[in-house]
């Protein structure tokens, strides 16, 4: 029965050090998406159907 409560204690333990190297990653910008930006203006805009045209002019009047 101990042997189930050191096991217990190391495996929050390696949760808490991997939570806390996740929260170290994330502030210190690695998550970051710094390719997006650069590319989005090589992508077409969506193009807006005429339905949806039509159903926003009318809603509006």
């Amino acid at each position: 029965m101990s042997v189930i409560y050191i096991l217990l204690a190391i495996s929050i333990a390696v949760a808490v050090v991997f939570f806390i190297a996740f929260i170290l990653a994330v502030r210190s910008g690695q998550y970051d998406d710094s390719y997006t930006p650069s590319v989005r203006m090589l992508f077409e805009d969506e193009l807006v159907k005429e339905k949806n045209k039509k159903s926003i002019l009318t809603k509006k009047e």
